[in-house]
């Protein structure tokens, strides 16, 4: 059992990330709130590899890093923190952290039936906060599904959707792969209960 604040009290930054450092599980905060990330299931976490594995040399040759759902991600504006399944940043800083990305350019969450309301919704919105994010990738982990929200002018995002067969794009660090390539021996299957 996780020990969390008692009575839904709202913590301040300092006392989240000092008690999170004690956690056995990880720990997003919002507002003033812990909220405790779900488990992941195997197809989540072979896609989240796939992508890794994809971006890595890429990556490696445009001076950014990947992280993936361990590391934190801070917005220090609004004093949030954030576990993505993927994060991409190319700042100077970031990549020499050894605790926070602060400066995501890319975040990707592989999401669930569980999980996708939120990923759309409210997370998002947190996202879009930070001035250094271009692109905004959801996955689905249940089928061959990517969408891609792109920073455009003002308060404008781009909204691009793939699926089986085509190639995906993520423009902010000019990298193209085909979409097949985070499926790869992924079981896609979906897991039925039977009545009794």
């Amino acid at each position: 059992m996780i020990a969390q604040p008692q009575n839904h009290q709202k913590i301040s930054p300092e006392e989240y990330l000092e008690w999170e450092a004690k956690q056995e599980f990880r720990h997003e905060y919002i507002d003033g709130e812990i909220i405790a990330m779900t488990g992941s299931n195997l197809p989540h976490n072979d896609i989240a590899i796939n992508f890794c594995m994809a971006l890595k040399s890429h990556l490696r040759q445009r001076g950014c890093r990947v992280n993936m759902s361990d590391a934190k991600v801070e917005d220090t504006k609004n004093s949030r923190y954030f576990y993505p399944a993927l994060v991409i940043s190319c700042n100077a800083e970031d990549l020499k952290s050894r605790k926070f990305i602060e400066h995501p350019k890319v975040i990707i969450e592989v999401f669930s039936p569980s999980t996708e309301k939120y990923d759309r919704g409210d997370k998002f919105k947190y996202y879009r906060q930070f001035s250094s994010l271009q692109e905004y990738v959801l996955v689905d982990s249940k089928s061959i599904s990517v969408e891609i929200y792109q920073r455009g002018e003002g308060k404008i995002w781009r909204y691009c959707a793939y699926t089986e067969g085509e190639s995906i794009t993520l423009e902010s660090i000019e990298f193209t792969f085909a979409i097949e390539v985070l499926y790869e021996k992924v079981n896609l299957e979906i897991d039925t209960i039977k009545s009794e």
